[in-house]
């Protein structure tokens, strides 16, 4: 029975592996982001969770938005239109530039009124100057994740991969430079980290930029870059696609930002403790992510030469290694359950509502792993306004109002709110898979 995706699974490796190492340097980053946070001050941590859910809920959109020029890119890689290719680049990059600029301004209405959102009183001056630096780097992540997508569509995850490390590593030399003043540097405490991060942003497009333009390797595609006008129906079709793969992440994360709104009503604490949760939850999350990229390249590779058998069993092959590192991280996570809060801060109280935070965590490993395959198979093949109706019932209609019956009216506190997230998670999973079994039942 395994025979048959052997080849699937060894391929998915390869494109997987790059992409999924690319996500460790993100992860790194979020936990020395938190770790060095953290010990400056628990304030500065309840600060830091409530900018990075607001701000990550738009990154997470805009991602997702970029996204759109996955299966573009990989079907005419599949077909050997490189020139296309490259000419799906510049559209891409033009959408997400005018996307970048649409969501700053939203975030710079939410900026405007943070002392309405009901955050604690004494957190208020740390959260405006560091939520202002993030958003000021949202059009460089968009401009990354152009690049990016248009990459790992041609199959080469290896430069994003390296270029997200190199990144990443600068951040954190300049979250210890900045956040305590080391070296002869200005101690900025939480606004360090945020101008750290905004600095390497910058540098990381300017890098992938200049990679594009100078690399032999790319001179097909940059042919069709140069050479090539700007597509109209191209840039219809980027956003045909995009907007919808961006709603239906940003609804995943709003899931879990609008959740860090909530649990801010419960205190310094719990909001502290849910940032520190986070940060673990994200390791699994961008893993199965750096997975299922590669699920939708494949897909969308067999998808350009209408190849619906493999396209099937590009996806299963897909999902059996998504559970096996759920497997995984649901054995590391139980074993170090009682250090972990330890880990980010020293506060008792906070490593005490950590520990009990996990269990809710391993409950949605196996939803998460099975909606985040599904939902990339289905981009693989272009299949994706069905996904915003599926994301909305999953996140708005379970899991928002179930964390606020759990956690408020039963009073069940943080607890209760991260109780959610296994229904909501759970039940996107099953809704996307059974879209994508509809789809290819009859192979």
């Amino acid at each position: 029975m395994l025979e048959k995706y052997k080849k699937h699974y060894k391929a998915l490796i390869c494109l997987g592996l790059p992409i999924i190492i690319g996500q460790l340097g993100v992860i790194i980053l979020g936990f020395a982001d938190t770790l060095m946070v953290g010990h400056y001050s628990t304030e500065s941590l309840g600060a830091a969770s409530f900018v990075n859910n607001v701000v990550n809920l738009v990154i997470i959109f805009c991602t997702g938005f970029s996204y759109g020029l996955t299966p573009v890119v990989g079907a005419l890689f599949g077909k050997k239109y490189f020139e296309e290719a490259g000419q799906a680049l510049k559209c891409s990059l033009w959408a997400n530039l005018l996307v970048g600029i649409l969501v700053t301004f939203v975030l710079l209405a939410v900026y405007w009124n943070v002392e309405r959102l009901g955050q604690p009183e004494e957190l208020i001056p740390m959260i405006k100057p560091y939520f202002l630096v993030l958003t000021a780097s949202l059009i460089f992540v968009m401009l990354f994740n152009g690049f990016k997508q248009f990459t790992d569509g041609i199959t080469d995850t290896k430069s994003a991969m390296w270029i997200l490390l190199s990144g990443n590593l600068l951040n954190i030399t300049g979250n210890y430079l900045l956040i305590y003043g080391n070296f002869g540097f200005p101690e900025l405490g939480l606004l360090g980290a945020g101008v750290s991060t905004l600095f390497s942003r910058i540098l990381m497009v300017i890098v992938f930029a200049l990679i594009f333009f100078r690399s032999r390797r790319f001179i097909p595609y940059r042919m069709g870059f140069e050479c090539l006008r700007f597509s109209r129906r191209r840039f219809k079709e980027l956003n045909h696609l995009g907007w919808p793969i961006g709603l239906q992440m940003g609804m995943e994360c709003a899931s879990f930002s609008l959740s860090a709104v909530m649990i801010g009503w419960l205190g310094t604490i719990a909001l502290a403790s849910h940032q520190i949760m986070i940060t673990i939850s994200t390791v699994a999350f961008l893993v199965y992510y750096g997975m299922g990229a590669a699920i939708a390249v494949r897909v969308s590779n067999f998808c350009g030469q209408s190849d619906w058998v493999n396209v099937r069993r590009s996806a299963y092959a897909g999902f059996h290694m998504m559970m096996m590192m759920a497997v995984f991280f649901c054995i590391l996570l139980f074993s170090t359950r009682h250090y972990l809060g330890g880990w980010f801060t020293e506060s008792e109280e906070v490593g005490a509502v950590v520990g009990t935070l996990i269990y809710p965590f391993l409950l949605y490993q196996f939803g998460d792993g099975l909606q985040v395959t599904f939902a990339n198979a289905l981009r693989g093949i272009s299949d994706v306004k069905p996904m915003i109706i599926i994301a909305f019932i999953a996140y708005f209609i379970i899991s928002l109002p179930a964390g606020y019956i759990f956690g408020f009216l039963l009073d069940w506190g943080v607890l209760g709110v991260w109780m959610a997230f296994p229904f909501g998670l759970t039940g996107a999973g099953i809704m996307l898979y059974l879209r994508f079994r509809s789809r290819f039942s009859y192979l």
